[in-house]
This record gives C-alpha cells, sequence and structure tokens, in this order.
C-alpha cells in the first residue's frame, strides 16, 4: 500500500459518514405525519385555505374528507406518504397557529360565560359596563332579571343565550 493509500481511505472515512436511521425511527416518522394527515383531514375548507397545500395534498385532504369507512385508512397512509416528500414546517406553523386561534377564542368565551353568570347572580351591570362602555346598561339589568327567573323557575335559559349573544357582539366590537 502505496502512502497516497492511505491518504485517500482516511479522506474518505473523514468526509463520508454514514448515518444509520433504526426501522423503529422511520415508523416513528411515519406515524407522525400519518396523524398530521389525520389533523388536516379534520381540518374546514375554511381553515384548509390558510394552510399553504399543494394540487396532489388537496385532493388527497377532499378525498379523504369524502371517504366514510373502507378507503380512509388508506388514504391517510397516502397523505403520509405525501408529506414524505415535502418540507412539513411550514404546514405545521399553519396548523399551529390555527389551533392557537382556536384556544383564544375558547378562552374568550369562558371569559364571556363567566362574565354572563356573574351578571345573572348579583344584577349589577358595572362590571359589563367598565369592559364594554358601549353596552346598554338597561337592556342587560332586563336581560339579567329575566334570566335570574328563568333559572329560578327551572325554565330554558333564553335570557342567558341573548346575554351571551350581547356581550359576544360586544366583545367583538371593542
Amino acid at each position: 500500500m502505496t502512502p497516497f493509500e492511505n491518504e485517500d481511505n482516511n479522506a474518505l472515512n473523514d468526509d463520508d459518514e454514514i448515518i444509520y436511521v433504526s426501522k423503529s425511527e422511520i415508523k416513528r416518522d411515519a406515524e407522525a405525519l400519518k396523524k398530521l394527515g389525520v389533523e388536516l383531514v379534520q381540518l374546514s375548507k375554511n381553515e384548509l385555505e390558510k394552510i399553504p397545500l399543494d394540487e396532489d395534498l388537496d385532493r388527497a385532504i377532499e378525498l379523504a374528507q369524502k371517504i366514510k369507512k373502507e378507503g380512509y385508512r388508506r388514504q391517510i397512509q397516502y397523505i403520509g406518504k405525501l408529506l414524505r416528500n415535502r418540507d412539513i414546517e411550514p404546514l405545521t406553523q399553519a396548523l399551529d397557529k390555527l389551533k392557537n386561534r382556536h384556544n383564544q377564542q375558547i378562552a374568550q368565551f369562558h371569559k364571556i360565560e363567566k362574565l354572563r353568570d356573574e351578571l345573572i347572580e348579583t344584577g349589577n351591570a358595572e362590571t359589563v359596563l367598565a369592559l364594554y362602555p358601549t353596552a346598554d346598561r338597561q337592556q342587560l339589568r332586563n336581560l339579567a332579571r329575566s334570566a335570574k327567573k328563568e333559572q329560578e323557575d327551572n325554565k330554558a335559559p333564553k335570557s342567558a343565550r341573548q346575554i351571551f349573544q350581547y356581550l359576544k357582539e360586544l366583545s367583538e366590537i371593542g
């Protein structure tokens, strides 16, 4: 063996490091992509428009949304296969953004429900007026009084629903 051959072998060993991936890791990655596919399929058409999808993936998701039983699992596998060949980072970022918006909306609804329950319980509209100065004090008092009476009479909470809708409108305006 000449000195030149030895240098060539060392150069190959240093530069061409082979990275081995286990079969289990490949399966875990495939499962993660299928889960992402399921999340995409569960989105509505309006939500899907906000996610950057190419034509093939968009058609595959649309078809999966139409399938009810038999071919659904295979279609999800196909979507996972399509995702393997794509950069999924923009998809996951857009999906996280949608989820966060949904979580914020739920938190807002809980806040409105708590405010409504407090209004019905105390009958005092001052906390609502402090948050929403454009609110109609008289309407709030009348609805709160009606809601309290409906609660006492075990009737359907029609006024409580009206209060919630009114507060929801106020929160969207302000």
